[in-house]
């Protein structure tokens, strides 16, 4: 009875610290660009400058462009996790959450519960876009909310690397701009926005073994026959391994936090 009162205030804490977060969120012009403004900007960018050059058209290029823009929307908006977590710790609030009656865990598990909501509000902007562009889903609303899932599952666990980096380096601004050059390296590199076959020779091999081609082609191949494929499942047990080592190693580091 006492462990179901325990589990049940930490759930109650965790809901909490859920609710601070995404009030932080909303009240913070940065975070709000990374998860509302991004997505938006990015898919009107690329849609109406490239959509000639490599597709022919605007509408011909959307429903290549919109997993390209969905998985850089997520992956940015997961990257906000470390930048967040760091931002707090600087500024004492993790310490006043020492010394109060809620579970230790609930304040770092209220930023990776609610960057759940985060990443979903990012992948959606970035498909209302498109939509309201031209783009229409060629396969059944279950599989368009199957591909976004597989998007919000894969940079969820992405958030738990940024977390620990956000606990490791002690500078918030650094973080933002080391994540945010990585993800761009990472995407750029990709599928997202260009046919692998367009790329000089050299670089094609790179760019089939970026983790980010992979997510991008296995929800390319969702959107686009509303098929489950070798692709996804690869995606989906990375995502399983890279919970199941930094999980806990973010929760070790935090919990041995001075």
């Amino acid at each position: 009875m006492q462990a179901a009162t325990q589990r049940n205030h930490a759930m109650r804490d965790v809901l909490t610290m859920t609710h601070r977060n995404l009030l932080k969120t909303l009240h913070n012009p940065d975070n709000i660009s990374d998860v509302i403004i991004q997505p938006i900007i990015f898919t009107l960018l690329f849609g109406y400058l490239f959509g000639g050059v490599i597709a022919g058209s605007v509408h011909a290029y959307l429903p290549m462009l919109v997993s390209g823009i969905m998985v850089q929307s997520i992956l940015n908006a997961a990257s906000g996790s470390g930048q967040q977590l760091r931002e707090d710790i600087n500024s004492g609030i993790f310490d006043r959450f020492k010394t109060m009656p809620i579970s230790p865990i609930a304040p770092l598990a209220g930023q990776l519960v609610g960057d759940i909501l985060r990443l979903l509000l990012s992948g959606i902007m970035a498909i209302v876009t498109a939509v309201l562009m031209g783009w229409r889903p060629e396969v059944s609303s279950s599989a368009l909310i199957v591909a976004t899932l597989l998007a919000i599952f894969i940079g969820w666990a992405t958030s738990w690397i940024f977390a620990l980096v956000g606990l490791l380096v002690k500078n918030a601004e650094l973080i933002g701009s080391f994540s945010m050059i990585i993800i761009l390296i990472l995407t750029f590199l990709s599928n997202a926005f260009i046919p692998i076959k367009t790329l000089p020779n050299f670089l094609q091999p790179i760019v089939n073994i970026n983790p980010v081609s992979v997510t991008i082609s296995a929800i390319r191949t969702i959107l686009k026959t509303g098929n489950w494929s070798g692709n996804a499942t690869m995606v989906l047990i990375s995502g399983v391994i890279i919970i199941l080592i930094f999980m806990p190693l973010t929760i070790l580091v935090y919990q041995r936090r001075d």
